[in-house]
C-alpha cells in the first residue's frame, strides 16, 4: 500500500514530496467543491486515492455529457462518515428522515444499507423538472428483500397513477418514468447500475446489468411530491422501504443511461480500488481496476 495515496487530499504534500516522486490529485473545480464540502461534514479530507476517484467521475460525466443532467445526486460511498456520504455532489442536501440511518449502516466501499424503516428524502420534487425530460438512477451493491422500492415517487390523486420509480419485485425491476405503465427487466438482487430516462412523450428507456431497452409508454403530468431513495413517496406517505445497499443515486433531466452507467460504475470501482488496495487509481485503465478489485473482493491481494 502507498502512504502517498492515503494522505488527505488537502495535505500539503498530497501531490508529492521533494525527491520522493509525485502523484495525481483532484483538479476539477466542481469535484473540489464537492470534496471540500464533504470534508467539512466528515471533519477531515478524504484520502488522495478517494479524491482522485471522485475527480475522475466528475471529469468522465462531463466528457460523456451527463454531468449537467444531474440535479440531485449523492455518492453514498467513499466518504469517511455517514455525514460526508449525505453531502450532495449537486442539488439540495438530502434529508436522513428522522435520522433513520446511523453510522453502522454506512460502508465506504459498498454504500448505505437500508433497514426496512429508514429512507432519504432527496429534496428534489417531481415537478422540479419537465414532464418529458427526466431520469433517475441508483447503483445497487446488493439487495435482499423483494417488493421494495429503490427510489422515486407515485401519485394516485387523479387516475391513472403517475410514477417516477425504480421498484424490485418477483425478480424483476419495474421502471416508470412519468408514466402509468412499467418497463420491466430481470433482476435477482446483485450489484448493478439501474437507471431509467425519458426524453420524449412517447417512450422511456431502462438500463440494468449492462443492457438497455426502450419501451413505448406515453408520459403523464408532473406532481408536487419529493423523490425518495430507499422508498417510494406516495401521497406524502412512505411505502416499500428497502433494505438494499445503495452506493449512488441521481435524479435530473434525461441523459444517456449507458454513459451514466459507465461513469458511475467506474467511480465505484475506483473508490473500491483506493480503499481496498490503498493505491491511487488515477491513470489506471478501468478494466484493470475492475479486475484487481474483483480479486480483492474474492480475498486476494497484490502483495
Amino acid at each position: 500500500m502507498s502512504l502517498a495515496a492515503k494522505l488527505p487530499f488537502r495535505h500539503r504534500h498530497a501531490a508529492g514530496f521533494p525527491g520522493l516522486g509525485s502523484q495525481a490529485v483532484p483538479t476539477d473545480a466542481d469535484a473540489l467543491d464537492y470534496l471540500d464540502r464533504m470534508a467539512a461534514a466528515d471533519g477531515a479530507s478524504v484520502e488522495v486515492g478517494v479524491a482522485t476517484a471522485v475527480d475522475a467521475f466528475v471529469a468522465d460525466a462531463k466528457e460523456l455529457g451527463v454531468f449537467s443532467a444531474l440535479k440531485a445526486c449523492c455518492i453514498l460511498a467513499g466518504a469517511r462518515t455517514l455525514a460526508g456520504a449525505l453531502v450532495p455532489v449537486v442539488g439540495d442536501a438530502p434529508t436522513n428522515v428522522a435520522d433513520g440511518f446511523v453510522e453502522g449502516d454506512f460502508s465506504r466501499t459498498a454504500g448505505l444499507t437500508g433497514d426496512g424503516t429508514s429512507y432519504i428524502d432527496s429534496g428534489r420534487a417531481n415537478d422540479d423538472g419537465p414532464q418529458n425530460d427526466r431520469h433517475l438512477s441508483v447503483y445497487v451493491s446488493s439487495a435482499s428483500t423483494q417488493g421494495r422500492a429503490f427510489a422515486g415517487s407515485t401519485d394516485r390523486s387523479v387516475p391513472p397513477t403517475r410514477a417516477l420509480l425504480l421498484y424490485w419485485s418477483s425478480n424483476q425491476i419495474s421502471a416508470d418514468v412519468q408514466s402509468s405503465t412499467s418497463a420491466q427487466a430481470a433482476y435477482t438482487g446483485g450489484e448493478t447500475f439501474i437507471g431509467a430516462s425519458r426524453s420524449s412523450s412517447a417512450s422511456q428507456s431502462l438500463r440494468i446489468n449492462n443492457a438497455s431497452q426502450t419501451d413505448e409508454f406515453s408520459s403523464l403530468g408532473t406532481y408536487s411530491r419529493n423523490e425518495f431513495v430507499f422508498a417510494r413517496n406516495d401521497s406524502d406517505s412512505t411505502f416499500e422501504i428497502s433494505d438494499a445497499t445503495i452506493a449512488f443515486y441521481s435524479f435530473g433531466t434525461s441523459l444517456s443511461l449507458e454513459d451514466l452507467d459507465t461513469a458511475v460504475t467506474n467511480l465505484i470501482n475506483r473508490l473500491k480500488f483506493a480503499l481496498l488496495v490503498g493505491e491511487n487509481p488515477s491513470g489506471l485503465d478501468p478494466d484493470t481496476i475492475d479486475y484487481i478489485v474483483r480479486g480483492y473482493e474474492a480475498g486476494g491481494s497484490l502483495e
